[in-house]
């Protein structure tokens, strides 16, 4: 698709490259230094926790234990000491029996110790359920640690785009920004929420039981441990995967995120031009690319638990068919065994654990990736420290060679020279691309100056600061901004102080805003969206204009600022800026010239550069570029009456 309406519908994400996943993780992990103290104390629970839990198989195979030898010692004749049943065994011919029950801790015509029993049961339950509380609380110390880092990042963010230049959002979709900002924090937060703690626990299980194993039998630990370069092979396998896809999926929602934004925003523009088909299609196709990608990182770490299980079973019937050879011999009990099966069981649930948190990690990873990539863009230079500043703010602005190109290679203005005195209207005209908005860009430091320099009452606006430097310019531009809110909200968003419903009235009135305002159903508490709907073009037009009257600046910037407004308001406004502009410099952008008769100074902008300047009257007799476009718009207005 081509023009305007087909650049705006192609996505425009972070570039395509591979995912860095140790930096990244490791990164992620580096955030949560100030957490510190909790995480110290969450993994204290986690430790003590699956100590308990690792603890607790050995004890319930104790329970075992004395109930086998209950049941074995109650069929043998009563008077006899163990080893005298068993020498009977072996010279009875019975020596398979005697190696199994050589094993066993039993006494001749004793039945099952209930007690006993009761005992080692009453501790196996005190053992568990205080290893469930420890893991309570890790839980809860999780979700404050992550919440906490969480907040952090979002701050990060927020400052980071306050620092940002203006040229890095010209060059990405808002809707794609607004996605890492939302949607990937959330993720990451989710996460870490979901895996963190799990992690943590799996780990630690993983070395707990591995020791235990080692404890109750070496040899069985070692067949336990044959799968285990199986299961990492698996993980390591899968996880490469899927991790470019969980990128992609979070690069796709991204793009899809900004084509929803703009199809929103610009939901009149598509209706009047019947691009809805081209705009579904678009969707669909987003939408399709989001769903494929996604698909394949869920079903390809989602491969993992599966065959991680097959392993886990694997490991379970070497361990069963080993340790019943073992109780047959003699060499084990028969609660070290089933003790033994227990801890298998916990040694290979955190390998599958961490498998099928494999694609919950690599989701929030990518998610990361993004955030730190939004963290690591190239900041607006810092203001200078000391900075200067005018020691009166009059508003003289002096233009002194200036050099300025968005793109190295193509020079937009090339040693632009201009003086103007306070309380002077400087007009700027020109065809369009001529420069005129990136005259007022520069002024603004919204970009930096590629030679030259721009000074305000005599020092350099590169050494002020950028809040002082914008505190002293009130700005109108062509494309009106509301937020949602009330009227008088809006209007009062010009002040840096607190003011009083009485100031906003005289605002609008000046800016002729306040009778259309009374006629709303609320007056000036009427609420509108960041659409601005329920009031006209021209009706924001003046609220954004009252905003700026409000300000009380020492410099006006007006970009085509009475372009929405009808020919009587125009007018008006005209005598209200005439009225604002006393004593005050102002940058008025117009390219209906009949509004800028009466600016002091005229500067005609081509390529860039200033081919005339002068008085109105002065330029007309020159007969050179303004005489021009003036003619030709003479010539437009006289043909529209025709």
């Amino acid at each position: 698709m081509a023009g305007p309406m087909g650049r705006m519908m192609v996505g425009g994400g972070p570039e395509n490259r591979s995912m860095d996943f140790k930096a990244s993780g490791t990164r992620l992990l580096g955030r949560f230094r100030p957490e510190r103290v909790t995480l110290f104390t969450l993994l204290a629970c986690v430790v003590v926790s699956v100590g308990l839990n690792v603890v607790g198989p050995k004890i319930l195979g104790r329970a075992t234990d004395l109930v086998f030898a209950g049941i074995v010692g109650r069929q043998m004749p009563a008077g006899e000491s163990r080893d005298e049943v068993l020498r009977g065994l072996r010279e009875n011919g019975d020596d398979g029996i005697a190696d199994m029950l050589s094993g066993t801790d039993f006494t001749p015509g004793q039945g099952i110790d209930f007690t006993a029993v009761g005992h080692v049961l009453l501790l196996a339950l005190s053992t568990f359920l205080l290893a469930g509380v420890l893991m309570a609380v890790a839980t809860r110390l999780v979700n404050r640690a992550v919440n906490r880092t969480m907040f952090r990042m979002r701050e990060d963010v927020q400052v980071k785009l306050s620092r940002l230049p203006l040229s890095y959002f010209d060059k990405r979709q808002r809707g794609e920004v607004l996605s890492r900002a939302t949607n990937d924090i959330d993720n990451i937060g989710q996460t870490l929420q979901q895996s963190m703690g799990q992690l943590i626990n799996s780990v630690l299980t993983i070395i707990g039981v591995l020791a235990m194993m080692f404890y109750v039998s070496w040899i069985l630990a070692l067949v336990a441990l044959v799968t285990v370069p199986l299961s990492f092979l698996v993980a390591t396998r899968v996880g490469k995967r899927s991790q470019p896809h969980f990128v992609q999926q979070w690069r796709s929602t991204g793009t899809l995120n900004a084509h929803i934004e703009e199809m929103y925003t610009g939901h009149t523009l598509v209706k009047v031009f019947g691009r809805q088909e081209e705009s579904a299609k678009q969707f669909a196709e987003q939408n399709d690319a989001l769903y494929e990608a996604g698909f394949k990182a869920q079903f390809n770490s989602g491969v993992m638990q599966p065959l991680m299980m097959f392993v886990s079973n694997l490991n379970y019937v070497l361990v069963a068919v080993v340790g019943g050879l073992r109780v047959a011999t003699g060499a084990l009990s028969i609660g070290d065994v089933q003790a033994f099966i227990q801890y298998s069981r916990q040694f290979s649930m955190p390998l599958t654990q961490v498998a099928s948190m494999a694609n919950l990690v690599q989701s929030g990873v990518a998610s990361a990736e993004r955030i730190f990539e939004l963290l690591d863009a190239e900041e607006q230079e810092a203001d200078p420290v000391p900075a200067q500043r005018p020691a009166e703010l009059l508003g003289r602005v002096e233009l002194q060679h200036v050099q300025f190109r968005y793109d190295p290679d193509k020079p937009l203005i090339e040693d632009l020279s201009l003086k103007a005195e306070p309380g002077h209207t400087v007009a700027i005209v020109g065809p369009t691309g001529a420069g005129k908005t990136t005259l007022v860009n520069l002024l603004m430091r919204f970009y930096e100056v590629s030679g030259g320099r721009i000074t305000l009452d005599g020092v350099d606006i590169a050494t002020m600061s950028r809040d002082e430097l914008r505190a002293g310019i009130g700005m109108v531009l062509q494309d009106t901004w509301l937020f949602g809110g009330t009227i008088a909200e809006n209007i009062a968003y010009g002040a840096s102080r607190e003011v009083t419903l009485g100031e906003i009235e005289e605002a609008a009135r000046a800016a002729h805003a306040d009778r259309f305002i009374r006629t709303l159903p609320e007056g000036y508490d009427t609420v509108i969206d960041d659409e601005g709907a329920g009031v006209s073009a021209g009706e924001k037009q003046l609220i954004t204009i009252a905003r700026a009257f409000l300000s009380d600046p020492v410099i006006l910037v007006l970009d085509e600022a009475t372009s929405s407004v009808d020919t009587r308001t125009e007018v008006l406004i005209q005598k209200a800026m005439a009225k604002l502009a006393h004593g005050r410099t102002s940058f008025v952008i117009a390219h209906r010239l009949s509004t800028i008769r009466d600016a002091d100074t005229i500067l005609v902008m081509e390529n860039g550069s200033i081919v005339e300047q002068g008085a109105h009257a002065d330029l007309l007799a020159a007969d050179g570029a303004y005489a021009r476009l003036y003619k030709a718009q003479f010539a437009q207005a006289v043909a529209e009456v025709d």
